[in-house]
């Protein structure tokens, strides 16, 4: 479907065209038909490929008031903002009355009647939207396939009428593409439809500017890539903080909210008194749109995973992918598997566990307990070398987000893990632990050296741990701490048993001699983001997370007198614990071969896989006399 059709170029002409039906029929539901056409037309073959990205095109190629997409994380909401719903306009010279419709704009036509009786105010929820963090480049590059072809669909010719005054660059600057244009067309009157004030004159701001530069707020240090506020006018209750989601809506770069902006923070700084909000606030709520553009959602689609290899939603909503797919996860684990051995110096046991902690995933919360989770210790990695990080890029190439957190007793003491509220600029101030779910957190202890950590380094460990055990994180509100679920893969590698919790340790052992390790370091090879195999590795990793998974009834009673009998050989030789990482492993080996139910042939491996591990574990205890 071309990208010059007018529902995408100008959806805001079909959305007039369904409100001027009102006049004639009030009773017409115009904005639910609205809503519904938009949705219809995100249905049709290739439609949603058709539509500009946010996240990739740079903005000053983008159309203003055309449709664009933007996957991204809600990093905060704000509190909801009324605007003009409806509002009646006089022709000077005629002195005719228009009604004119408000929804889904940011700045109103000039002229407006504010005594009239048809006015409407209407109230609207904004979401500051950040792109998913840690989402790794092949993500990208395989989301964007068709990069070209849109900057073709979507370049435009910059236009005198709105052309950014304030001359700001997007966040493509590093690329050399920015609009320098200055507007050069008669100043015209314009109105704040909700983000700023009412009535304001649309002024180049020539002044030099004296604020810092404006923080982007996004979780992890070095992202880059567009924020946006997505305004949202129906069913905000569904959405949720750290909600990952596709918005289509109507692109709003209008450089009128940059000069309201800047009158608005001038008339704070000058009388604070005047203004219910502070000049922080307003700095943040109303930002520059060149800087953060608007984005008035049409729709929205939730996100179960970000991996552009597999078809959105569940893997129930997909039977026929499902169905062509999994007869081939036996061999696909079977080549994934030798390539982690090969990883991993040769350990094929610490591969086969490796395996199991990718493709686990928190499915469900027992009161506080959470269900699926699989923390990995790979303990015993070599720190004389750059063996972590070398893992830690081979994992990158594989799933679709991830972060890299080497615990060095400097980021422990410096770096915020926990997102804070600050109540000045009524925002929550991001931190690196405000995750996606499903990301891959790779925590590397090899990095921590002797010293001592203080106060901010002890909450950051504490943090960690509550992450890694619970799967939350205590978010910091100042006089109280709001727990947010998550549900996040750590990865934890180390020398010795790690200082954090764990489900599960594994002590590599690696093939090699010492002599020639630091040469098999260097030797193990990121794969190619392309290829066919690496392809494969990724589609089924991301898709074992999504299978669902039960035990029958028969197997239940099976399992329970099998852990009677084992209880009955020897009682000190197996825990409840030991008996809950029993279950978790065989969920997790049948998953790993497109199997969703628990056969015995599942348990039977976990108990020879637990075996294996709590030998090496006896094993490692003896050469570490001091390890716990």
């Amino acid at each position: 479907m071309p990208c010059s059709q007018e529902w995408i170029n100008n959806p805001l002409g079909v959305v007039e065209a369904m409100f001027g039906e009102t006049q004639n029929n009030p009773d017409s539901k115009w904005e639910a038909k609205a809503v519904g056409f938009f949705k219809e037309q995100l249905k049709e073959k290739d439609a949603q490929t058709s539509i500009p990205s946010l996240n990739h095109v740079p903005l000053h190629y983008l159309k203003p008031n055309s449709l664009v997409k933007f996957r991204c994380l809600i990093q905060d909401m704000f509190d909801p903002e009324f605007y003009m719903g409806v509002y009646e306009t006089v022709d000077p010279s005629s002195k005719a009355k228009v009604l004119k419709c408000g929804k889904y704009r940011d700045v109103a036509d000039s002229g407006i009647d504010f005594n009239s009786e048809n006015t409407v105010t209407s109230e609207r929820q904004t979401f500051y939207c950040v792109p998913i963090p840690g989402e790794n480049p092949w993500v990208k590059e395989i989301s964007f396939h068709c990069i070209y072809i849109q900057l073709c669909q979507a370049r435009v010719t910059p236009s005198t009428s709105y052309a950014p005054t304030r001359q700001k660059r997007s966040y493509e600057e590093d690329e050399g593409d920015a609009m320098d244009t200055q507007q050069t067309g008669p100043q015209t009157e314009h109105y704040g439809n909700g983000d700023c004030k009412r009535q304001e004159t649309e002024a180049p701001s020539n002044q030099t500017s004296t604020t810092p530069p404006l923080d982007l707020n996004f979780p992890l240090p070095g992202e880059k890539g567009p924020s946006c506020l997505v305004k949202v006018y129906e069913d905000w209750d569904k959405f949720k903080v750290n909600d990952i989601l596709e918005v289509y809506g109507i692109l709003s770069v209008s450089p009128a909210l940059s000069a309201l902006a800047d009158e608005r923070e001038s008339s704070a700084l000058l009388d604070p008194a005047d203004s219910m909000e502070t000049a922080e606030e307003q700095r943040v709520h109303c930002p520059p749109a060149s800087l953060v553009p608007r984005l008035h959602m049409l729709h929205a689609r939730p996100l179960c995973h970000n991996n552009p290899l597999l078809p959105p939603g569940t893997a129930e909503d997909n039977s026929t992918f499902l169905s062509s797919t999994l007869p081939e996860f036996p061999s696909v684990r079977a080549e994934l598997l030798s390539y982690f051995t090969h990883v991993l110096l040769g350990d094929a046991l610490a591969a086969e566990y490796l395996i199991l902690h990718l493709i686990s995933t928190v499915y469900a919360r027992r009161d506080v307990l959470p269900l699926g989770k699989f923390t990995l210790n790979l303990s015993g990695c070599p720190s004389a070398s750059p063996y972590t990080e070398r893992l830690y890029q081979i994992i990158q190439q594989l799933v679709p987000s991830s972060y890299y957190l080497p615990m060095s007793l400097q980021n422990m003491n410096q770096m915020r893990l926990v997102p804070k509220k600050d109540y000045t600029a009524n925002r929550l101030v991001s931190g690196a632990l405000q995750l996606s779910k499903n990301t891959s957190l790779f925590l590397d202890e090899t990095r921590l050296e002797q010293g001592q950590l203080d106060t901010t380094g002890v909450r950051n460990v504490t943090a960690l741990g509550n992450l890694i055990s619970w799967q939350k994180v205590d978010y910091d509100f100042n006089y109280h701490q709001m727990e947010f679920p998550c549900n996040i893969n750590v990865l934890i590698s180390s020398e010795g048993r790690s200082l954090l919790p764990s489900d599960c340790q594994v002590p590599l052992q690696p093939a090699v001699a010492p002599s020639q390790l630091e040469e098999t370091v260097n030797g193990l090879h990121v794969p190619q983001t392309s290829s066919a195999q690496i392809n494969r590795f990724r589609t089924y990793l991301g898709l074992a997370q999504l299978l669902d998974y039960n035990i029958s009834e028969e197997m239940t009673k099976w399992v329970e007198d099998d852990f009677v009998d084992m209880r009955k050989d020897d009682p000190q030789s197996i825990s409840a614990e030991d008996l809950h990482r029993l279950l978790v492993v065989a969920r997790l080996l049948s998953l790993s071969v497109g199997v969703t139910a628990l056969s015995r042939e599942s348990w039977s491996k976990a108990k020879h896989l637990e075996t294996l591990r709590r030998g090496r574990m006896e094993q490692y205890r003896s050469v570490n006399g001091n390890e716990p």
